[in-house]
């Protein structure tokens, strides 16, 4: 089930319903337990029923990395034996290796080599399986770290990885981040709830509304590029930079929404990440959560940039290629990240030229660097969005040769631009006028009033009388 189908919406209020009659004070009483045992019960049961709504058999998949975590954790924090933190970090990536680039890997083995092949394994891709890997991982070097404490609870480890709101698409959630809100009374209330629904519907919005009516252009640009006048092209690819931007954030923010309803708090994975003025900023706005990751699990193991200039270059260029890896089994991917990794190595050269930062910045100046980095990473998605070199290379092919043909100024691209235009400067003024660092847009009505409540409900009509009624799956889901 998806966060945009009724199915969902059942499932939830469901869910909702059983957490809230913890809260009925005749129930607290007769329960034989601790009433926080039986919501964390509830909220792991009903994470596996989520997740076993795709394929039943995966759930044996995430219970086994679970396991493993589980019990490496609690292992070397009984006897302090590295080895036991090895198996947690080799056994995960392992499987993560099989399920997602087995084939890739053979392939181009072949490839390279010229040898024949009778065909690839069908090998089933668990949804959102680089997802609960990376936060089985998480948890185990935590532990090495010293970060936490190995968890008693089976539990609590449990529901830490299945979580079921980020569980398919993220946030990543660090273990240091979610584990301890565990210990504390946390459950629906009405203010959590005020604020949840308003995230939830603002990422629905994002998502039916923006991204699934532009995915109709920018897909039959991408099947026929070679078809299409370079404009047409042109607002193809900067329409899929709305397209994924909103599609992406669209579902942190009903992650972040359906966690908030039910008293837990996920981090924000984007903060407007389009009004950034080089590569370095972009990665601290965009995907947050997995940027951090990167940093924290890799780039600094590594050596990050503790090992001189040269080892910093080639530790970026790795991160950033393994993060393009993570994303899908295609060297497009890597192509994306090699070219972000070298954006980021340029950057960081340019930043060491004498007397770098110690001008202001005119306002010129700086609309004219968000431009330029908001062209840059538009042509990089190119390479995320192709299915395969050949249809970036016409892609790129019809943008550079200014390429006659079909000329489609898609409504939808247009107004999508407008949006996210109109909401990135609406959050720039809030931020200015408040004095606070941009942390996305987010407004909140008071529900509790007869305005509010207006207000919100139009928005929720408005949103589901311009929805894509289309079958539409959200792009994250495929990594």
């Amino acid at each position: 089930m998806t966060f945009n189908s009724l199915t969902f919406a059942v499932f939830f209020a469901i869910v909702c319903a059983l957490m809230a009659l913890t809260n009925i004070k005749a129930v607290k009483e007769k329960l034989p337990w601790k009433v926080s045992e039986l919501r964390h019960t509830v909220l792991l049961l009903a994470s596996y029923v989520f997740y076993g709504w795709w394929n039943w058999k995966c759930c044996f998949l995430m219970l086994g990395l679970t396991l493993v975590a589980y019990l490496c954790a609690a292992a070397y924090d009984r006897d302090g034996r590295k080895f036991h933190v090895l198996i947690g970090v080799v056994v995960p990536l392992i499987v993560l290796g099989i399920f997602k680039y087995f084939n890739f890997f053979i392939d181009s083995f072949c490839d390279v080599f010229g040898i024949s092949r009778a065909g690839s394994l069908n090998i089933l891709l668990p949804v959102g399986i680089s997802f609960y890997t990376f936060q089985s991982l998480s948890y185990t070097i935590d532990v090495y770290r010293g970060k936490i404490k190995a968890e008693k609870s089976f539990k609590n480890v449990a529901l830490y990885i299945a979580f079921f709101p980020q569980l398919v698409a993220g946030p990543i959630v660090k273990a240091g981040e979610y584990i301890p809100q565990l210990y504390e009374d946390r459950n629906i209330s009405l203010e959590n709830f005020q604020a949840g629904i308003q995230f939830f519907a603002l990422g629905l919005f994002k998502k039916i509304v923006v991204a699934d009516n532009i995915s109709t252009f920018v897909d039959a640009v991408y099947r026929s590029p070679a078809e299409f006048h370079a404009l047409t092209v042109l607002l193809a690819v900067a329409a899929y930079s709305v397209q994924i931007y909103c599609d992406f954030s669209g579902y942190s923010d009903m992650a972040v929404g359906c966690a908030k309803c039910l008293g837990y708090d996920l981090s924000r994975n984007f903060n407007l990440p389009y009004i950034s003025r080089n590569v370095t900023e972009f990665w601290k706005r965009w995907h947050i959560s997995l940027s951090t990751w990167l940093m924290e699990y890799l780039y600094i193991p590594l050596g990050g940039n503790r090992k001189g200039k040269r080892r910093r270059y080639i530790n970026l260029m790795l991160t950033m290629l393994i993060g393009g890896m993570w994303h899908g089994a295609a060297w497009t991917f890597v192509a994306w990240g090699g070219l972000h990794g070298l954006a980021l190595c340029l950057h960081k050269l340019f930043m060491e030229r004498p007397g770098y930062g110690k001008g202001k910045d005119s306002p010129v100046l700086s609309a004219l660097s968000v431009l330029a980095t908001f062209c840059f990473v538009s042509l990089c998605w190119i390479f995320f969005r192709a299915g395969d070199f050949a249809t970036a290379m016409k892609v790129f092919a019809a943008i550079f040769t200014w390429q006659q043909g079909v000329v489609h100024p898609s409504s939808w691209a247009l107004l999508g631009l407008g949006c996210l235009a109109a909401a990135t400067l609406a959050a720039w003024i809030r931020s200015r006028k408040l004095g606070i660092a941009i942390q996305g847009y987010y407004p909140q009505l008071k529900l509790n009033t007869v305005p509010g409540l207006l207000v919100f409900f139009l928005f929720v009509g408005l949103t589901l009388g311009l929805a894509y009624t289309g079958e539409n799956p959200f792009i994250y889901f495929q990594f």
